[in-house]
């Protein structure tokens, strides 16, 4: 590693065709132009990567609705579910993703893994 940046990289931008003068780009040649495709290229996703780290309006805003689609023409969601219906447990789902509205069918590993997210399910038990 040291050798690479002691010796090698010091070596390899020394010896790229930079002009001199604002004129200067104009007499570069085709294989000069190429050779200089990749320092730009770095710099340029550097600014990129840069830009989208410390500018919050160069991302996508959130989407802000924690239910996508379940009862989406009801002006509130409320289920009931009788406690004396439940046999030995029932899992509920948490992240508004489930089919299979009000109870968990898995989706939330999906949603978990898009978002960077750890929502589970509730577990109901009877004892």
């Amino acid at each position: 590693m040291a050798q690479l940046i002691k010796v090698t990289l010091p070596n390899y931008l020394s010896n790229l065709p930079i002009p001199d003068t604002a004129g200067g780009w104009f007499r570069l040649s085709l294989r000069d132009w190429i050779s200089l495709i990749p320092p730009f290229a770095c710099v340029a996703g550097a600014t990129y990567v840069s830009y989208l780290a410390f500018c919050p309006k160069a991302r996508a805003p959130p989407c802000g609705k924690v239910n996508p689609k379940i009862l989406k023409n009801s002006p509130k969601v409320v289920d009931i579910i009788d406690v004396e219906d439940i046999t030995e447990k029932a899992v509920f789902c948490r992240c508004w993703r489930s089919k299979n509205w009000p109870y968990c069918d898995g989706s939330h590993g999906t949603y978990n893994k898009e978002n960077d997210d750890n929502v589970g399910p509730l577990i109901v038990k009877k004892e």
